[in-house]
């Protein structure tokens, strides 16, 4: 059976207020033309589904079983529409985001999942790489947006730079495997422990560096990695004490203790970054708005 879904639009606004002339108001035709089409529906279903009155109008069991099916339909088509709609305010098909796998696996995850329950026709693309690839991947345009660590000495002055949060990071060790005291162990002290963190090719090798330097100190680790994830889990085995952000810790084994350190570690930050020479895409915008929000 083809019937016009414009009959349907009126029926479920009729059947909705119960009246034809707020029908009308609402669909912006005269109340003639609502009376006409629910007629030329009862006619080509062979239904009555209104039972008429002078002022209001009620639905007949007829018309009350095809309102339970029209209006989640309405409803699906109107929920569509928007989202179109949205899709189209945002002005791209994609959102190219870059960030290291750490970043991406701790971090970012719970705002690319609410990103794409809003917007699930926006093509999400993430690259991994460290937080210097991933700067190199922005002045290249090869990316909209990336999340790094910082200080972070690839990010250059053309680029729009956005704080998201602050966090510390962590020297952490199995106790099964080290006589770990509960006092303070200075820099120099934590030099006795084979010390596990990333490559030198990361911000966080970096800092840690300059951070030893600073204290006329020369940082020897025993093993490097390119990933938190292992580094915390040759900790937990007890090849050594991992220098990792505190941010990584939610899902560590609980035999995983934090080293208390002397001297002061500085913080870092998360941020967002994006090129100021090259205009941002909404669907961009709106993504850094909400890690600002957050």
């Amino acid at each position: 059976m083809d019937i016009n879904y414009e009959l349907y639009k009126v029926f479920y606004y009729v059947a909705k207020t119960l009246s034809f002339s707020e029908a009308a108001a609402s669909l912006f035709i005269s109340q003639s033309a609502v009376s006409q089409s629910i007629k030329v529906l009862e006619t080509n279903l062979s239904q009555t589904l209104f039972i008429r009155s002078t002022k209001k109008v009620a639905l007949t069991k007829e018309g009350e079983l095809l309102y339970k099916h029209i209006e989640p339909a309405i409803n699906l088509i109107s929920r569509g529409e928007n989202q179109l709609l949205e899709a189209a305010a945002l002005g791209e098909s994609q959102l190219r985001l870059g960030a290291s796998d750490t970043i991406c696996r701790y971090y970012l995850v719970p705002f690319l999942e609410d990103f794409h329950r809003k917007y699930p026709e926006i093509h999400i693309k993430v690259t991994n790489g460290t937080s210097f690839q991933c700067a190199k991947m922005l002045e290249a345009n090869e990316v909209d947006i990336i999340v790094t660590n910082s200080p972070n000495s690839a990010l250059v002055n053309s680029m729009y730079i956005e704080p998201i949060l602050e966090f510390q990071d962590v020297f952490i060790g199995n106790a099964d495997f080290f006589k770990l005291k509960e006092e303070p162990y200075t820099l120099e002290a934590l030099l006795e422990f084979p010390i596990l963190m990333l490559t030198k090719h990361s911000t966080t090798s970096e800092f840690l560096h300059n951070l030893f330097l600073q204290h006329s100190l020369d940082l020897v680790p025993a093993i490097e990695l390119s990933s938190n994830d292992l580094l915390i889990d040759l900790a937990k085995i007890g090849l050594g004490i991992a220098f990792i952000p505190d941010f990584c810790l939610k899902d560590a084994h609980s035999k995983l203790v934090k080293i208390k350190v002397q001297e002061e570690l500085p913080t870092r930050k998360l941020v967002a970054a994006y090129n100021g020479n090259i205009p941002l895409s909404s669907a961009a915008k709106y993504f850094i708005e909400q890690l600002i929000q957050k």
